[in-house]
């Protein structure tokens, strides 16, 4: 343990003081505007790291979801439970502490109630992803403790644009007999602005070092149409519908998983500009998710039907007195929850409803100096049925607080600091749960009488922008009063309950507790310029996370990510882009109750891309490889971690055409 954390340490000190150090002659790197903040700024005006993967990023990663799209960024690491299902998980806080959104609205399906149901949201549907922590985060609610993830693909237009545009990819893969095909067209007839896009994949089983890894095929496919009215640059109403489909294999299993959703979402900007109140958005959604857990041998076992509603509305403001902007809103939500067939044994029908009103403002401080500050107020109301089998209402109200400042002490130099309370409403399985869950193989038991979870935190940011060199880092800590998590006791239990000690039955024994706990960690990404020779430039990036999590009476928090560390070269020109990362993923052997340790591992990424015609853009060729060394890679955060190896090595071959 000692050791993990030198090392990490030692090369995340080594990245801060390149950065500090190292100076060349180049324009800097242009920042990205960051929309998941009620009030639009560039990534570098907020007190905590924010960080994005634009769409040649995203296909770069060949990932079939979300999580797996995002698990190299420091600080962000992913569940990996199958193909078809990785959910995000930020600093070691998992599915009920991160928002995960599409467009700013909820993305409305069951990925928190078991880690083996897939994000309905692909990662070829995106433009960009953020991911976004701090004061902005208390506008989407409790699940945004560890941060949110807005997936942001602009299927309600939010702009006009000057003429239509296309945008097609091809993709085939080695590993797994990968064939996969994206397009999307943007357009607008007179003063209406139209969006659709669609994506086709089916990926077999993969291969690992150690063999073909059964029933971890995916098929998926996706389609949008969404329009926007303008009636002027600053007022327009706009709507999107999106069907998303999967059908994925559970490899610790040999069910799998029949997913579909549906869903509308409306966005709506009007212009006010009445005294300080500058504008008003008017944004929503509805889904109705449904999925299917079928034993291909006897039929379908379990059914997952979940149906939403989520609608926000925000006032922003301008100057008003010491506070150069603010908004403030409200949300509601509603959520129906339930299952059938054999599921009904894990979890009867559920209903959260929730109302909110938030704030986030800003205010200078001097002229290197900015506030931000945001607060939340929440009323949450959960019925279900816990193991009692007596219909139960539980009310929670949520009060969560956070303050930042920002400060630009040279022109090269930003300093942030950050201090949080937010509370977090249990969630339905944390109350709830009462039976066999098949997915995962757990026999889940929830406690009715969880109080809420509060997490204070407290965070250091620093960013070196000296010509061309950049970094920015996080050290951060947080302590929970009242943890809620699911304890593995050792027993394994059968369908009815029986439970003994040992790994005899089918079913691991899990019990959601809560007691107080620590986590503290540190992260941090490097750029450094190493040519630039006027037909393109070669460029090192560094990359590094580290996370510790204890509970507060001894023993560590369960499914903990391990550290990882890279180092990676970029050549990009007008005619081809080249880029590799080795990544170091350490083992991990701070265990929790019912954990085994994992084995460090090494990888290889690398990517070339091809532009025939330089200075044309529309026609690109692209081979992508990933963990080229053939690695054998486990997940320390999976909890089927010991079932599942992760892919071999995998090459892709990708056609981009763009007009």
């Amino acid at each position: 343990m000692r050791s993990n954390r030198l090392k990490a340490g030692t090369a995340l000190a080594a990245l801060l003081a390149i950065s500090a150090t190292t100076a060349a002659a180049k324009d800097s790197v242009e920042t990205v505007v960051v929309t998941a903040s009620p009030i639009a700024g560039k990534a570098d005006q907020f007190a905590t790291i924010v960080s994005t993967l634009d769409a040649k990023q995203i296909a770069e990663t060949g990932a079939m979801n979300i999580g797996d799209a995002l698990k190299n960024i420091p600080g962000v690491s992913a569940t990996g439970f199958a193909a078809g299902a990785s959910r995000p998980v930020i600093r070691g806080f998992d599915a009920n502490r991160v928002k995960i959104l599409e467009d700013g609205i909820s993305s409305s399906d069951v990925s928190d109630i078991g880690p083996d149901h897939d994000i309905p949201i692909d990662p070829l549907s995106a433009r960009n992803i953020e991911i976004v922590r701090g004061a902005a985060t208390l506008r989407y609610g409790s699940q945004a403790i560890g941060g949110v993830v807005n997936i942001l693909n602009d299927r309600v237009p939010q702009a006009l644009v000057d003429g239509p545009s296309a945008e097609g990819t091809f993709t085939f893969g080695s590993n797994s007999d990968l064939d996969q095909q994206s397009a999307l067209i943007d357009g607008a007839i007179g003063d209406f602005g139209f969006h659709v896009d669609g994506f086709l994949r089916h990926a077999g089983d993969y291969d690992t070092p150690k063999g073909r890894q059964a029933n971890s095929f995916f098929n998926g496919s996706g389609a949008s149409l969404g329009g926007t009215y303008f009636f002027s640059d600053d007022t327009h109403m706009g709507a999107a519908l999106i069907m998303n489909t999967a059908r994925y294999g559970i490899p610790s299993d040999t069910t799998y998983i029949d997913m579909n959703q549906t869903k509308l979402i409306t966005r709506s900007t009007f212009a006010i500009d009445v005294g300080p109140l500058n504008s008003i958005t008017v944004d929503g959604g509805y889904a109705n998710y449904r999925h299917t857990e079928v034993d291909p041998t006897t039929g379908p076992l379990d059914q997952f039907l979940n149906e939403e509603w989520d609608t926000r509305t925000e006032a922003v403001f301008g100057q008003m007195g010491p506070l150069s902007s603010t908004a403030i809103g409200f949300q509601w939500q509603n959520r129906d929850f339930s299952a059938n067939g054999d599921a009904r044994d894990y979890l009867d029908p559920t209903t959260t409803k929730s109302f909110a009103g938030f704030a986030f403002t800003e205010a200078p401080l001097g002229s290197a100096l900015k506030l931000q500050a945001g607060g939340r107020v929440e009323q949450v109301d959960i019925t279900g049925t816990p193991v009692t089998g007596l219909f139960t209402k539980t009310s929670f109200t949520p009060v969560s607080g956070s303050v930042g400042l920002l400060y630009d002490a040279t022109d090269w130099l930003k300093l942030g600091i950050t201090a949080s309370s937010a509370a977090r409403a249990p969630a339905v399985t944390e109350l709830f749960a009462h039976g066999p869950h098949d997915g995962p193989n757990t026999y889940e038991i929830g406690d009715p009488n969880l109080g809420l979870e509060r997490a204070n935190s407290l965070e250091g940011t620093m960013r070196v922008e000296l010509n061309a060199v950049n970094f920015e880092g996080s050290l951060w800590t947080t302590q929970f009063k009242g943890y809620i998590y699911g304890d593995l006791d050792g027993q394994t239990c059968d369908e009815s309950g029986t439970c003994v000690v040992g790994g005899a039955l089918d079913f691991k024994h899990l019990l959601y507790k809560q007691q107080d706990a620590k986590f503290w960690g540190l992260e941090g990404k490097a750029e450094v310029p190493l040519m630039d020779a006027g037909s393109g430039s070669l460029l090192a990036e560094f990359i590094g996370d580290y996370v510790r999590a204890t509970f507060n009476k001894g023993g560590n928090v369960p499914r903990i990510p391990a550290y990882k560390l890279g180092a990676g070269l970029s050549w990009m020109s007008d005619a081809f882009d080249a880029n590799v990362m080795l990544l170091h993923v350490g083992a991990q052997n701070d265990l929790g109750a019912g954990d085994t340790p994992t084995k460090g591992y090494m990888s290889l990424d690398a990517s070339f891309a091809w532009r025939p015609i330089p200075d044309k853009e529309w026609l690109e060729f692209s081979l992508v490889g990933h963990n080229l060394t053939n690695a054998v890679q486990r997940n320390a955060v999976s909890i089927n971690k010991d079932d599942i190896i992760l892919p071999g090595r995998d090459v892709q071959l990708v056609l981009r055409l763009k007009t």
